[in-house]
């Protein structure tokens, strides 16, 4: 469940015909834009609002309730309509402290007593004591500190610590008063310098969820961290969020008579996400509702944030490329599924997984797309050729296409209309190419280009002919072709300033000779036709 934290802390020369117009120039995206890793494909962008599930109480909406006079019950009936206030149905909570350890260390300032498994009593000077599963005593352990003091691991804690061993590691839970664990709650959930009946809500809210929540006939109750809720310990505790938590003293939510799940969340984004279209599970008082001072929150609106295709599929341990998206909303306006075209099928995924997968505050979003496809990814193209790439601009106004000769600047070429199209061009050189806007520019595709290699004369001293483009110094390998259909090599050169070569061989006449050439500077090698060797 995420919720609110306290706020101290969350892509030669390449000729396209430009549209009348729009000039050539130099790229749109500065270098402060977002510029996606070459060959990472698709790039989707998106914005959104609220930081969350989004599901019951908005806590910057309660506190923007609690500066406009509102008191917490009146918040926590707001957030979970239908529902009423009465009597914590427990005391005490078990917290899992530490689990699956080969050791842990156990201090207090001052001297305490353990109780082991037997009744028996130990009393323990004070300081730092480390355990191990071979414990002294027979387990369960019971620590309790003496007086005032506290007993630490890793930080301290109110109450009582059980130490078990459990397949032969070990298991730490905090045995705790219910109001003294919330004091470690609320203050790690909301910042302890909100508005007391905001703070006072959270406190309600906590200790309801605390209890609709815990593991019945389990060994603890509760997690220390977000599996339930943050719980920090004395070194969490202040002032405000200690007053809300007393002044709420063992009062919970309540529905048809039964604790209510009161779930919480930093940011509604403006509306809250009902039960049913988070989960599937329709809950009663956990509809949607308006959230009117959400926009206190500075995520009630968020983004735009990048994220690369191939990341995307890795996290979701899906194939692409991906050229094309959509979403469907649910009824209240977040994102219910996202549809991601490749190639091979369209991957339909829940918008609550590709949150998780992207990393996003929330389903209430939007997303943009810039896919620019070249007609075959990993194959070279002859000079000269022409050659068409499809492109895909979803919600991403301004979308330029860019081109960038290997080792050059991105230069932008034409603007790119919403929507599918292809786009026409004629190689040569090695060129890269990429969608971008003045915020974002996607991950570049690059065309690998081969010359043009003729051959003119092949003898067998020698063997002549040209390169276009004219690459001078290029590498030239001369190769006979052998019986079994493969390649020897018969001698090499390179090119002379104007394009030509002559290499010297010692060749069979009448055999089969071709030339290889090798440009390098992202050239992919060029190879001749064949030709037979004169006398």
């Amino acid at each position: 469940m995420t919720r609110l934290r306290p706020l101290a802390l969350a892509i030669v020369l390449l000729v396209l015909a430009a549209p009348t117009g729009v000039a050539a120039g130099a790229s749109v995206c500065a270098i402060s834009c977002f510029q996606a890793p070459a060959g990472s494909g698709a790039l989707l962008v998106f914005s959104g609002h609220g930081w969350g599930h989004g599901v019951g109480m908005s806590q910057y909406g309660a506190y923007g309730y609690a500066q406009h006079g509102a008191t917490y019950d009146e918040i926590l009936a707001h957030y979970y309509p239908g529902t009423t206030l009465g009597p914590a149905p427990a005391k005490t909570i078990r917290v899992l402290l530490a689990d699956r350890k080969k050791k842990v260390m156990i201090a207090s300032d001052a001297s305490f007593t353990v109780r082991d498994g037997d009744g028996g009593r130990h009393v323990v000077a004070a300081g730092r004591h480390t355990y191990t599963a071979d414990l002294d005593w027979p387990a369960p352990l019971t620590f309790t500190p003496s007086g005032r003091s506290h007993l630490t691991l890793g930080r301290a804690y109110r109450g009582k610590i059980l130490l078990d061993v459990v397949d032969g590691k070990l298991r730490a839970i905090g045995l705790v008063g219910l109001e003294q664990y919330l004091w470690g709650v609320v203050p790690a959930e909301m910042p302890s310098g909100w508005a007391p009946e905001a703070l006072k809500a959270q406190a309600v809210a906590a200790r309801s969820y605390a209890l609709a929540t815990r593991a019945v006939g389990a060994p603890f109750d509760v997690y220390s961290d977000t599996r339930s809720q943050m719980y920090l310990g004395v070194s969490a505790e202040s002032s405000g969020a200690t007053a809300a938590v007393n002044a709420t003293k063992g009062t919970v939510v309540l529905y048809d008579g039964k604790v209510a799940t009161t779930y919480f969340s930093s940011t509604s984004g403006g509306q809250t996400e009902s039960s049913a279209d988070w989960s599937g599970v329709a809950v009663p008082y956990l509809v949607s509702v308006t959230d009117p001072y959400d926009a206190l929150s500075p995520y009630h609106d968020w983004g735009p944030v990048p994220v690369t295709a191939q990341s995307l599929l890795k996290a979701l341990k899906a194939r692409g490329p991906v050229t094309d998206v959509s979403t469907t909303p649910n009824p209240a306006g977040r994102v219910a599924q996202v549809k991601l075209t490749t190639p091979a099928a369209a991957l339909a995924v829940p918008g609550t997984k590709l949150r998780a997968a992207a990393g996003l505050r929330s389903t209430w979003f939007t997303v943009g797309l810039l896919s620019l496809t070249p007609p075959q990814p990993t194959a070279p193209v002859a000079y000269g050729s022409k050659v068409t790439l499809t492109s895909v601009v979803r919600g991403l106004p301004g979308a330029t296409l860019e081109q960038r000769p290997v080792g050059g600047a991105w230069q932008s070429l034409r603007t790119v209309a919403p929507g599918a199209g292809q786009i026409g061009a004629t190689l040569t050189a090695p060129t890269d190419y990429r969608l971008a806007t003045t915020t974002v520019a996607a991950g570049s595709v690059r065309i690998r280009v081969m010359p043009a290699v003729s051959l003119t004369a092949a003898s067998s001293l020698e063997t002549d002919g040209t390169v276009e483009p004219v690459l001078a110094g290029a590498s030239v390998d001369v190769q006979q072709q052998n019986a079994d259909l493969t390649w020897t090599s018969l001698g090499t050169g390179t090119t002379a300033a104007d394009g030509t070569f002559a290499v010297p061989v010692t060749a069979t006449p009448g055999a089969t000779v071709r030339a290889v050439v090798s440009a390098g500077s992202g050239w992919a090698p060029g190879t001749s036709a064949t030709q037979i060797v004169s006398g």
